[in-house]
């Protein structure tokens, strides 16, 4: 089995693969490294790769855009969730006074915000395509610090400057773990991943992810849809709006619920739902993470 990460080595999506694999007796998984979020999706849609693990959403700074949007555009079913505490250090080849540029991922600089602007409000801040990405430029460049993880510190012999420099100590990321899409019905019976892992997980709770789109407006539309899961006791455990990229004020849904979509209560309130709005996107069940 291939699980695509964003890489290179040393990254919190290879972290949270690491996890994933172990609880699930996958250790042999070969790990198959790619530039950023949106190339390690494609590579599960695109055959390169059997799995995926990209970043969803962060304690600090919330939902990442880029996977919701591909969530929606893209033909992937979810298949797993893991949560990684987030510690990131400032790492560097030389010493703290020779910093002039300090690199990291998007998601790195804005969890670091308020410790950047105290101790370094004149240093350039550069946008890499993971956080193991701006490791490994910092090492090729004394000049150059990198916010990222104690792994990336050993994975490029770089030196941890400072360690837990986000701005809550508190710091989680929510991954998720995705495949391609299945269009021929049959194709879970060959799924080496469910013969893999499902049948360790059959008494685990479940979760389900989805997307509804109301496309026209109107007093209590929301309202209906949630009154689908309250009527039912259904306990949702996310939800949140995304722009539709259509029009101002225009959006889609997201919604995390507990159980699993062949429930028959489940399925009650997914059909309930269906008439009610003008897209429903199931992303999948999935065992719930447990610390």
């Amino acid at each position: 089995m291939i699980i695509g990460v964003m890489g290179p080595e040393g990254s919190y999506s290879e972290k949270a693969a690491k996890l994933w694999t172990a609880k699930y007796d996958l250790c042999s998984a070969e790990f198959r490294y790619f530039a950023d979020i949106e190339d390690t999706l494609l590579a599960a849609v695109q055959g390169k790769s059997d799995l995926s693990v990209i970043p969803v959403e962060n304690s600090i700074e919330g939902s990442v855009g880029i996977t919701l949007d591909l969530l929606l555009e893209k033909d992937v079913k979810m298949v797993g969730e893991v949560v990684v505490k987030i510690e990131h250090c400032l790492l560097a080849k030389g010493r703290l006074d020779e910093i002039r540029i300090i690199l990291s991922h998007p998601q790195g600089l804005a969890q670091c915000r308020h410790f950047l602007k105290k101790h370094f409000p004149g240093t350039e801040l550069r946008s890499t395509g993971s956080t193991s990405h701006a490791a490994r430029l910092a090492g090729e460049f004394e000049e150059m610090a990198a916010i990222a993880s104690p792994e990336a510190a050993e994975c490029y012999k770089l030196n941890t400057l400072l360690s837990n420099i986000q701005d809550q100590k508190e710091n989680y990321t929510r991954f998720i773990v995705l495949k391609a899409g299945e269009k021929d019905p049959n194709a879970g019976e060959k799924d080496p991943f469910k013969q893999a892992s499902f049948s360790t997980c059959k008494n685990s709770p479940f979760k389900t992810s989805l997307i509804v789109y109301l496309q026209k407006d109107r007093p209590g539309a929301l309202y209906e849809i949630l009154g689908a899961f309250a009527k039912r006791k259904i306990n949702l455990t996310k939800i949140e709006s995304r722009p539709s990229k259509k029009e101002l004020g225009d959006y889609y849904f997201y919604i995390d619920f507990e159980g699993h979509s062949s429930d028959a209560l489940i399925k009650d309130a997914l059909e309930d739902i269906k008439v009610k709005v003008d897209t429903l996107k199931v992303l999948g069940s999935y065992p719930a993470f447990k610390k």
